[in-house]
């Protein structure tokens, strides 16, 4: 058994996350924040690629005051699991998703990570070593399960999606495209990693919704590869 994963991004209408410096771009408007908050606050944890931390330093908090309170009277933490996905253990103890909001932590890591490093995140976060040379997604997602951790919302970036993706872990991929064109043949997108050469995944279309001059795009997994 394994948490139920989904993957939620934004991307430009040519197929781009960020620029061609990694910069973030703001793609989506009011209403897909407020969707993506709603969503965390059904979720049981939100992970990230440690790319997406250096780059882009996100809290990934709920925003909404009235959501978190919902939370709480659910006996819940205001904040769902946060979880970097980290194999060298390079996530900064400055960074805002070990600071900013009430709520547990997660770096996961592996055997090849700095030990001093695992220290000082281990004054804010629990660090989880699964795997040797990177983290091993799939031993993870099991100890995410015995943990009690049942529904797994992804927001980037690619190299996750790809790893998530080609071991066979999630189950939903939403993607809202949003009205602006970006560019560049070296601008990231939303799964990166080495690509399918055959045996690509198959999807089947589950939702379609207009919003904020965009529109919204839902897929469910429809088989292993």
């Amino acid at each position: 058994m394994r948490p139920f994963v989904f993957i939620n991004m934004a991307m430009s209408s040519d197929g781009k996350v960020s620029n061609v410096d990694g910069k973030q771009i703001r793609i989506s408007g009011k209403e897909d924040f407020e969707r993506v908050d709603e969503l965390k606050l059904s979720s049981d944890a939100i992970m990230v690629g440690v790319g997406t931390i250096l780059s882009d330093d996100p809290s990934l908090t709920i925003k909404s005051e009235e959501r978190r309170k919902k939370r709480i009277s659910d006996g819940k933490d205001e904040n769902p699991v946060r979880i970097v996905i980290d194999s060298r253990c390079r996530t900064p103890p400055s960074a805002e998703i070990l600071r900013r909001g009430d709520g547990k932590r997660i770096v996961a890591t592996s055997d090849r990570a700095d030990e001093e490093k695992m220290r000082a995140i281990e004054r804010y976060a629990d660090v989880i070593v699964a795997g040797e040379d990177k983290v091993n997604l799939k031993e993870l997602m099991d100890i995410l399960w015995k943990r009690g951790i049942n529904k797994v919302m992804v927001e980037g970036g690619g190299e996750l999606s790809w790893g998530l993706i080609s071991s066979n872990l999630v189950d939903e991929l939403y993607i809202y495209v949003g009205p602006k064109i970006i560019g560049g043949r070296n601008s990231p997108t939303p799964v990166a990693g080495e690509g399918f050469k055959e045996k690509f995944p198959r999807l089947k279309l589950i939702k379609i919704e207009e919003m904020d001059d965009g529109v919204l795009l839902g897929w469910k997994f429809m088989e292993s590869m």
